[in-house]
């Protein structure tokens, strides 16, 4: 079998774990075009078989999310699988939609953005997140991106959160992003949840689970 096959990855797996059931499943040699976190869900293409030699043209694509940003704390992976490491009131302006909005929309348009320690970025050698594991400082240079829109999705004042959709490039790091909205906002965050919705061409609409996947190319 060759072709691009659109998995909905859960949570609590990486994207190397849904490459892997797929090798199992289809019998092939099969790749990503590029990396969930564990607890992020949504859109990842899989490359089957000879599918796979158009990787370095799909993942160039721009990528659309909904992100869930928790606001009043901050923690060292920017995401909520981490530690927190600094708490700061949120004022009651930051529920506003109207102050929301104007927020995001500045955020729009073509900027640098310096990665996440914990990402896999490598510098001299070695993955960002191994420096930060061991507590070690390393220069993280920064990355031209751009953000083509910044829609507000809901506010839930009660748990002091924000769901927002971002539609950007190659490159963007969403938990990078969220920190960057708090303090805009005039307090501090980290991303909560995370949902790829598309990826070039790519839709979740048009996605089917891994264990769908199973039944379905088991026996071809």
């Amino acid at each position: 079998m060759d072709g691009i096959i659109i998995i909905n990855k859960p949570k609590n797996c990486t994207s190397h774990d849904i490459v892997g059931k797929a090798k199992k499943i289809l019998n092939e040699k099969v790749g990503h075009t590029g990396t969930l976190d564990p607890n992020a869900t949504g859109v990842l293409p899989l490359l089957i078989g000879k599918g796979t030699q158009i990787s370095k043209y799909i993942i160039n694509h721009d990528k659309t999310y909904e992100a869930v940003l928790q606001l009043g704390e901050k923690t060292d992976t920017a995401d909520v699988e981490g530690e927190v490491i600094e708490t700061k009131p949120v004022a009651s302006k930051c529920f506003e939609a109207t102050f929301i909005e104007q927020t995001l929309k500045a955020l729009e348009g073509e900027q640098e953005q310096v990665p996440p320690m914990y990402s896999a970025i490598k510098v001299n050698g070695k993955k960002l997140y191994e420096y930060a594991r061991k507590g070690e400082k390393v220069e993280i240079e920064p990355r031209k991106i751009e953000i083509y829109s910044l829609k507000l999705i809901n506010i839930n004042e009660a748990d002091k959160q924000i769901e927002f959709r971002v539609s950007c490039s190659k490159g963007t790091y969403i938990r990078t992003l969220c920190e960057n909205i708090a303090e805009k906002l005039g307090t501090v965050g980290y991303m909560k949840e995370l949902k790829r919705t598309q990826v070039g061409e790519f839709k979740i609409e048009d996605s089917i689970s891994i264990d769908t996947a199973q039944s379905k190319y088991k026996e071809t």
